[in-house]
Parts: structure tokens; C-alpha cells; sequence
């Protein structure tokens, strides 16, 4: 009754944990109203480089009494050009200008603004635009969405006039540049958009120019501010390739001296370009329009250092550190995919010979100390992305050559975490390195998720704030190396313990990381916690023996619908502007726009398949698997017939990585950063495994088992005796597959024991025993019982004696 009722029972913990992980949210609240009026001045090009106290005096005050934030300006289009940015800061959603672009360029800064009775203005462009984003655009955006949440608005400029133009063109009070005396046009309306300008180019003295005039425009728009008002200033767009990061200030009741942060970026000291619409309203005290911003309304935090320099410093090395690194993530992945191309080139002929001959025929082995450096090489492979994680604790952005100290610092860690493998008790185990780069890559990811993922940001295996898509929480690469090395770990770790709790040691195992992925306090990747819950309940189901049958298969995907069903009710049932992504979809589906998010994913799945060098990656750690690894010489099939929860643990980290990559529209990059930590790990074992295949001798009875590996009795899945290279399982701990057969006795016979001679003091000394963790227990040896040792095989004289190098003398 408790083996049947087990799957259920797994199936309901699994599901309580996910859904727990995913429903439980930080504590956010309806933004309270903070003002009578809101000043939004955007300077196109500002960043925290131009800012300083002798030539931006007004800026460096409001600094000092105000918040501070890095500000991401990401747009409908890339780079934000400065009427994509004006354009984003009225809708409240990425939003793009329908102008010509040649060679990434930005269109014509012309903007046809009209005033036919000298109050407002009209835009008469304003029609195409919102056409062009309403139908070419996948974001569905809708431009003017700020001013048609408000009954009045002010712009000063043209490039205001496009943020507070409405949808059919209308800006209700406008001026070319701010009056003598502007309070009274900044006190006309509650909100009011100011154009200070724009500052370009490279050359400092030219930039320091521009930032002191936008400066003075600024002062002069303090001195009229009306009472109770908010001031933002934010450097709106980038004025040059490549993107970086900008100015974000927020001035006002409730604003002194903290941080900018929002719901949309998770991350303290971050905003995002489409967050100033909402902050502007929920600082009114306004509802936000039906058709939801992607932004969320800013908040400021505590924390921030009493001195500026050292606050400045902060959002001015980050926005180094991005630039950085995008510099430098493409050329760690493609040389990455490169070398582990290549490694597994290398293991190709060590598979085809690793696996020894009893008899006098056979490929000549390869040399141990051969095989001994491939397999530090694999190790070292398998820990590149952790230690590539590892070397961002290091500032090596701010060095004169950024990518040589990384790759060097990298490089180092990597010989630091090989070696920790190479001298971890159970080295010389056939799972011991396994379990050992599993166990230290899931650590290092989770241990900077549960620090608050600080590594990620901006880290070269991490993900970028110039790119917009994710500011905390794990990365897609940290994704697919997380789950592959919780998965192994808990299959390690399953493995060694009685088959009838492998399925618990895997759901605990994995119940904690997906605790760790889904948590919006942590991981913050809802998708990527149902996919990890897929995964996991695949493992489970197959941990202790078997194939993945109909039931198993049925309980797995009941546990994975469950979660997200769970979840999505949770989510649905929050107020609109507190949903995550699951819950926004299925509003957009339920509103009939869940198109535009269908159809970004299935773009950006494209875009990445096709561009990303992780997708060389995870087809050549397919096609190694496929075509070397899962034939009966790869090993592959034997290691899984002999160890059944790792085979486990590899089937449901496949499940969880290309569902995790599909459905976050990261289309392979998933699966190849968890490729990257498993295939090379995979090669390894396989050649440990092979290396152990001509050993025909049962293990005494009572001898402890290495590893735990299974008995023989069918239970390891691949066929009748465990093995796994056969339709019976020929190759497997029972030899049935051998090149040489060997007549072994009589059903009715005595176990026979093989004898080995007297060693001659003069000869060298034979390698050592190999471990033997990959032999069966004799299923018929009883318990704390002892056979009584049969007589040695008598054999003809002139026969050649084949003794393996695994073959143990029994006492």
C-alpha cells in the first residue's frame, strides 16, 4: 500500500514546494501619494560620469538630498535613440520611433511639432507612430498612455513634446524652452515634461560643456518647481553605440537621500527606462490605465553611503563593469563551446579503447597517466562556468585590459576547483568526480543566489542591466547550471542510499532547489521553477529502477501542471499591478493580447537559437551523447543500467533545461550551460565505467558496495542483469556482451574464485585494484552469511592466462 500510494505522495510534496516557493512575495504595497505635482527632465545621454560638484552643481545637490539610481534605458529598439526614449517615457512601455535606421543608427531627430493656437501643440506624426507600434512592434504599446492618465500635462521642448503628446497627437500646454519666469507654466498642470537637452559624443571637454548647460536649465526649473512636487531627472536614451548605463535622480517628499529601486527590477539602485510613467502617477496618487505599463512605480531605500562621492562611485563602476562585460561575455562563450568541442574530439578514441579485453586481442589501452589528465581536463570544463561566476568578486572591469585578467582570474579558479575535486575523498570512485563538480558548481550558484545574486549582475555568465531583461535573481546560464547540478547531486546522493528512498532524496534535494529558483526573494524565475519541477519529477519517478512508464510519466507532468496551475491561480487573484509574468500573460490571454507575448517569446527563442554560441554548445553535447556516449561502446548505457538514479538525474535535467529554455524564450542557452557542466561529467564516468567492464568477479558477501551500485536483478532498467549495452545486457556487470565469452560453471556450481599467484620480488609492482563500483552484488549471497570458497578452475597447461586488471582475488 506505501509503494503505491508513494507516487502520490512524492507528487503532492513536490507540488507544495513549488507552489509555496512561487506564491510567497515580498511584501510590496500600493505606492501612497507623494505629491501635488511631478517635473519629469530628461537629458539624453546623462550619465553618472558627467555628474560632478564644480561643473553640475545643481545636479550634485539634488543628488545629495534626493535618490539615486542607475537607469536602464532599454527601448522597443536597440540602441535607444533619443526620440525611443522620450516616446518609452509616455507610454510606460517600450516603445519605438517609426524613422528610417541605417547600420543601427537613429533616425532623423526632426520632430514636425505644431501650434495652431499658441497653448498646446500637435504632433501630426503622432497617428503613424501609434500605429507602428501598435501594429509592428510585438509589444502591443500604446504611446501617450502617461498624458491620457492625467487631465493636463506640460512639455517644454520637442522631445518632451513626443512624451506628452497623446495618441492622437494633442500635447495640451507646450513651449519650445522654458519662459523667463516658468513657474507659472510648471504649476498649470500636474504633470510636466522637460527637455534639457542632449549630450553626445566622446570627447570630455565637449561633454562637460553640454552637461554644464542642461545643468543650468535644471537649476532654473528647481527655482520654479511648484509646492509639494516631485522632481525626476533621468538621462532618457543613449546618444552613441555601444548602450550604457544613465542618470536616474528623484527629488521630493518621501525621496531624501536613498536608493531608486522597483518591482520591475528587483534591485536596489536600479530603475528602468519604462518605470518613470508609473512612478509619476503612483506619486499623484493616479489609477494606472487599463492597458498595464511594464514599468512598476520607483521606490526609494535606505543604505546609500552619507558620502556622494562613494554613492556616485557605485552606479558609475556598474555602468563600467557592463560595458565590460558585454565586451567580453561573447568571446568566454565561443571559446568555451570552442574547447569543449574539441575535449569531446578528444574522448572519442579513449571511449573506443578504454574498455579492456580478457583475451590476447583488443586496441592497446591507453596509457593511465593519459587518461588521468583527460580526466582533469573534463573536470576543469565542467567547473569553467562556476569559476567564470567566482571571478566577478574580482573588479577586473576596471584594469586596462578587462579581458585578459578575467580570463586569467578565471583560469585560476578553474585549477583551484579541479584540484578540490582531484584531492575530494572518493576521487578514485567511478561517481566520485561526478558527484564532487555537481556538488561544488550547485553550491557556488546557490550560495551568490541566497547573498543576493551579486555576482549575476553584470557578470559575464551572468546577465547585463544595459540588456533590460533581468536585474536580479539567477541568469539563463545560471539556470541551466543550477538545476544540472542540484539534479546530479541529488541523483549522486540518491545513489547511495536503499532504492526505496532514492525518490525522497531526489524530491528533497530537488524540492530545495526549486524552493531556490522560484522564490521571488531569491531566484525570482517563476518559469524556470515549473520547468526545474518537470524535471524533478521525472528524476523521481525513475530514481529507483525502471523506465519511464505511462503512470510515472503521468504523475510527472500532474506535479508539473500542478505547480503552475497553483501558481497562476495565486497570482491571478493579486491586484493587476502586483502579478508576475505568469499572471500578466494570462490576463493579456484573457484580454485578448496574450499574442504579443506569445509572439515575443517564440522571436527572442529564435533570435538566441540562432546567435547564441550556448547553442553550439548544447547540439555538440547532444550529438556526443547520441552518437558516442549511448552506444555500446560510449558507456553511457552501462553507467545507467548500473547506477539508475543518476540516469535519473541526467533524463530529468534534460526534461528541466529545454523546457526552462523554450519557455523563457532562451530557446537552447539553457540547456547548453547545463551541457556544459554535465556532458563533460557524463564522458568521465562513462570511461570509469568502462574501465571496469571485463571484471567478472562477484564482490564477497557482506563486502560494503562503492557507491551503491544496483544488483543485478533488472532493477538498474537497461536489461535483465543491469547492464545496458545489449537487448540483454550484454556488456553489463555480467559480461554477456564480451568480445571473448567465458565459460563460467554450472548453474549448481560454487561461486568460483580466482587465484592469483605469488607475486615475484622482482617484477614491478601491478597497477592498482580498481574500485570496483560498478559490479553488482551477487543477488543470490544472503546476508551476514559466508560461502565457503570453491576450488580453483583447472585449466589446460599451454593455455594463456587472461587476467583483467579489475579482477579482485577473493580470500
Amino acid at each position: 500500500m506505501v509503494r503505491r500510494l508513494a507516487p502520490a505522495l512524492l507528487t503532492v510534496l513536490v507540488v507544495a514546494l513549488g507552489v509555496a516557493a512561487l506564491a510567497v512575495r515580498p511584501p510590496q504595497g500600493a505606492p501612497q501619494r507623494t505629491a501635488d505635482f511631478v517635473v519629469l527632465a530628461g537629458v539624453a545621454g546623462l550619465r553618472w560620469e558627467d555628474v560632478d560638484k564644480q561643473s553640475t552643481p545643481t545636479l550634485w545637490r539634488m543628488a545629495q538630498e534626493g535618490s539615486i539610481g542607475s537607469l536602464s534605458v532599454r527601448s522597443a529598439h536597440r540602441p535607444t535613440c533619443p526620440l525611443d526614449g522620450w516616446l518609452t517615457v509616455g507610454a510606460g512601455s517600450f516603445a519605438g520611433w517609426n524613422g528610417t535606421r541605417t547600420d543601427g543608427g537613429c533616425p532623423p531627430a526632426g520632430v514636425a511639432v505644431e501650434q495652431p493656437d499658441g497653448i498646446g501643440a500637435n504632433l501630426p506624426d503622432q497617428e503613424s507612430v501609434v500605429q507602428y507600434n501598435q501594429q509592428r512592434l510585438p509589444w502591443g504599446t500604446l504611446p501617450g498612455s502617461l498624458s491620457e492618465s492625467v487631465r493636463c500635462s506640460v512639455a517644454v521642448g520637442p522631445g518632451a513634446a513626443v512624451a506628452a503628446a497623446r495618441p492622437f497627437g494633442r500635447v495640451d500646454r507646450y513651449a519650445a524652452g522654458l519662459p523667463a519666469d516658468p513657474r507659472r507654466l510648471l504649476g498649470s498642470c500636474v504633470l510636466s515634461i522637460v527637455d534639457l537637452g542632449t549630450i553626445e559624443g566622446t570627447d570630455p571637454a565637449a561633454r562637460a560643456e553640454e552637461a554644464r548647460a542642461a545643468d543650468a536649465q535644471l537649476a532654473r526649473v528647481l527655482a520654479a518647481r511648484p509646492p509639494r512636487s516631485l522632481v525626476l531627472v533621468a538621462g532618457i536614451s543613449d546618444t552613441e553605440q555601444p548602450s550604457r548605463l544613465h542618470v536616474a535622480i528623484a527629488d521630493g517628499p518621501g525621496w531624501e537621500r536613498g536608493w531608486l529601486t522597483s518591482a520591475s527590477t528587483g534591485r536596489e539602485g536600479y530603475l528602468q527606462l519604462v518605470d518613470l510613467a508609473p512612478t509619476a502617477l503612483a506619486a499623484l496618487g493616479r489609477p494606472m490605465p487599463e492597458r498595464l505599463f511594464l514599468g512598476r512605480p520607483a521606490v526609494s531605500t535606505g543604505g546609500r553611503p552619507a558620502d556622494l562621492t562613494e554613492a556616485i562611485n557605485a552606479p558609475a563602476d556598474a555602468d563600467r563593469e557592463a560595458s565590460a562585460q558585454r565586451s567580453v561575455s561573447g568571446g568566454f562563450f565561443t571559446l568555451l563551446a570552442g574547447l569543449q568541442v574539441l575535449l569531446a574530439l578528444a574522448v572519442l578514441p579513449l571511449l573506443r579503447r578504454a574498455r579492456p579485453h580478457a583475451g590476447p586481442t583488443g586496441p592497446t589501452p591507453v596509457s593511465a597517466r593519459v587518461v588521468a589528465v583527460v580526466e582533469l581536463l573534463l573536470v576543469a570544463a565542467a567547473l569553467t562556468v562556476p569559476a567564470a561566476l567566482l571571478a566577478d568578486a574580482v573588479p577586473w572591469w576596471r584594469g586596462g585590459h578587462p579581458g585578459w585578467i578575467f580570463g586569467g582570474v578565471t583560469a585560476l579558479l578553474v585549477a583551484v576547483g579541479t584540484a578540490a575535486v582531484r584531492f575530494a575523498p572518493g576521487y578514485a570512485k567511478t561517481l566520485g568526480p561526478f558527484g564532487a563538480a555537481a556538488g561544488l558548481t550547485t553550491l557556488v550558484i546557490g550560495v551568490d543566489v541566497l547573498t543576493g545574486a551579486r555576482l549575476q549582475l553584470n557578470g559575464v555568465v551572468g546577465y547585463s542591466a544595459l540588456q533590460g531583461g533581468r536585474y536580479a535573481g539567477l541568469s539563463t546560464v545560471g539556470l541551466g547550471v543550477f538545476l544540472a547540478g542540484a539534479l546530479v547531486t541529488g541523483g549522486w546522493l540518491a545513489q547511495r542510499v536503499h532504492r526505496r528512498w532514492r525518490p525522497a532524496v531526489m524530491v528533497a534535494v530537488g524540492g530545495l532547489a526549486v524552493v531556490v529558483v522560484g522564490s521571488p526573494y531569491l531566484g525570482g524565475d517563476p518559469v524556470g521553477a515549473i520547468a526545474l519541477t518537470a524535471g524533478l519529477s521525472v528524476a523521481a519517478a525513475i530514481s529507483a529502477g525502471g523506465w519511464l512508464t505511462i503512470s510515472r510519466l503521468a504523475w510527472a507532468t500532474m506535479a508539473a501542471l500542478a505547480v503552475g496551475i497553483g501558481f497562476a491561480v495565486v497570482d491571478l487573484r493579486r491586484p493587476a499591478a502586483e502579478r508576475g509574468s505568469l499572471g500578466r500573460f494570462l490576463s493579456a490571454v484573457g484580454d485578448g493580447t496574450g499574442g504579443f507575448t506569445v509572439h515575443r517569446s517564440s522571436t527572442a527563442n529564435f533570435e538566441t537559437l540562432v546567435n547564441s554560441p550556448l547553442t553550439v554548445l548544447a547540439l555538440a553535447g547532444g550529438l556526443l551523447v547520441w552518437f558516442a556516449l549511448l552506444q555500446p561502446w560510449g558507456g553511457l548505457m552501462r553507467l545507467f543500467g548500473i547506477y539508475p538514479a543518476v540516469r535519473a538525474a541526467l533524463g530529468g535535467t534534460a526534461v528541466a533545461a529545454v523546457l526552462g529554455g523554450v519557455l523563457d524564450g532562451a530557446a537552447l542557452d539553457v540547456a547548453g550551460a547545463a551541457a556544459a557542466l554535465v556532458v563533460p561529467m557524463a564522458a568521465l564516468t562513462s570511461l570509469r565505467v568502462l574501465g571496469h567492464a571485463a571484471d567478472r568477479t562477484r564482490p564477497g558477501t557482506g563486502r560494503a558496495r562503492e557507491d551503491e551500485a544496483d544488483d543485478g536483478s533488472g532493477a538498474g532498467g537497461d536489461g535483465p542483469a543491469g547492464g545496458g549495452d545489449g537487448p540483454s545486457g550484454g556488456g553489463g556487470p555480467l559480461g554477456a556482451g564480451h568480445p571473448r565469452p567465458i565459460n563460467g560453471p554450472p548453474a549448481a556450481a560454487p561461486r568460483a574464485v580466482v587465484l592469483r599467484p605469488e607475486p615475484d620480488p622482482g617484477a614491478p609492482a601491478e597497477p592498482p585494484v580498481a574500485d570496483g563500483d560498478d559490479r553488482p552484488e551477487d543477488p543470490t549471497a544472503d546476508a551476514g552469511t559466508t560461502a565457503p570458497p570453491a576450488p580453483a578452475q583447472r585449466r589446460p597447461a599451454d593455455a594463456p592466462v587472461a587476467r583483467p586488471s579489475s579482477e579482485v582475488a577473493t580470500p
